[in-house]
């Protein structure tokens, strides 16, 4: 059965309206670009770069943006100036552990090569590990694989599963890798809309939930196996929600703190051994630096509940997305990812009318 999005399938998770693209860049101005590395020789690799931009202009025009940390074995570099600060000042990378410091540096050394303006940059770059069926110590990823990723970031639809960092994850002992999705709120007469982007690596088959119902259970290691030996919880995700809601810092730190939600509901727990890092960014309000004043503006604080529902469903639907998107992969020491079957989950979702 060809890979599709859930909602092709006839699921359709959560209450709130979907975005039109159902994606992170339903939210004006935010664009993706992927670069995937794929190599048999010299080393097995299966690895790659997702860049986000919140905005093309982001360097000259900062924006607010906040950070939740469900389990911290991990890495999001640039963390601690962004708790500070509350300032989102360049583009987003997400790789493999491994590449994490590489990814970062290339952030830097891609704002010197635009002439970027700036006293110092800390970019924020994200990881999971995907040494399973990836060459980890090939250190594969270079500063070049950044750059492709951030020149070819385009709104639109966005491709998902096996493309970029996400190439060689797992999820729930099931190929995972990239997912996207977005709600839209309506508040008073003024509509915001969150989106949310994944990179799933994480979790135990029999957790799995879709929707609620228990899909991991019914199709069990028995039936499709698990390409981790030995078996174990662990892994990591990594969760980014923009917003056009008019959010301060502190906004959008409770905004990252609900990817959660969404995480949990598919069933990720945030094993210790487990990487669950959450960033939030609102597009809303622009900051110029060099401003001696900068007015902004903010959400009613009751407006908030509808965000929160909004980013758990956004990231719960990202990780469906991720699921039903990726291929089987065979990858480094023979080891192979099954892709979640879509005839048995439609099978699975019809037994309890949610299909």
């Amino acid at each position: 059965m060809r890979r599709c999005r859930l909602r092709d399938l006839g699921i359709s998770p959560g209450r709130l309206p979907r975005g039109p693209k159902n994606g992170i860049t339903d939210i004006a101005g935010v664009e993706v670009g992927y670069a995937t590395v794929m190599a048999d020789r010299p080393q097995v690799v299966r690895s790659g770069v997702t860049a986000i931009w919140p905005a093309r202009d982001v360097w000259q025009r900062p924006m607010f943006a906040g950070f939740h940390s469900f389990n911290g074995n991990g890495e999001l570099t640039g963390a601690h100036w962004l708790a500070e600060q509350g300032l989102l000042t360049a583009p987003i990378a997400i790789t493999n552990t491994h590449s994490v410091g590489l990814a970062r540096d290339a952030i830097g050394a891609y704002a010197a090569r635009k002439g970027v303006a700036s006293a110092w940059i800390l970019p924020v770059a994200a990881e999971t590990y995907d040494g399973t069926l990836s060459d980890a110590e090939s250190l594969s990823i270079t500063m070049e694989h950044v750059f492709a990723a951030l020149d070819e970031a385009k709104g639109g639809p966005i491709a998902e599963g096996n493309v970029g960092g996400g190439t060689g994850m797992i999820c729930h002992e099931f190929k995972g890798g990239t997912g996207t999705a977005s709600r839209v709120v309506e508040s008073g007469d003024v509509t915001y809309r969150v989106g949310a982007l994944v990179q799933a690596n994480y979790g135990v088959r029999e957790l799995l939930r879709v929707d609620g119902v228990r899909v991991g259970e019914a199709i069990g290691i028995d039936e499709v196996p698990s390409p981790r030996r030995p078996r174990q919880e662990g892994g990591s995700i990594i969760v980014i929600l923009a917003t056009d809601a008019p959010l301060l810092p502190i906004q959008c730190q409770r905004l990252a703190r609900r990817a959660a939600t969404g995480l949990a509901w598919v069933g990720g727990i945030g094993a210790n051994s487990s990487g669950d890092l959450f960033l939030a960014f609102s597009t809303a309000n622009r900051i110029d630096p060099a401003a001696a004043v900068s007015d902004v503006r903010m959400a009613a604080p009751d407006t908030m509940t509808l965000l929160f529902q909004a980013a758990a469903e956004a990231t719960e639907e990202a990780i469906l997305n991720a699921l039903t998107a990726a291929e089987t992969m065979t990858g480094f020491g023979g080891n192979t990812a099954h892709a979640l079957p879509l005839d048995r989950l439609q099978e699975v979702m019809r037994r309890y009318g949610r299909c």
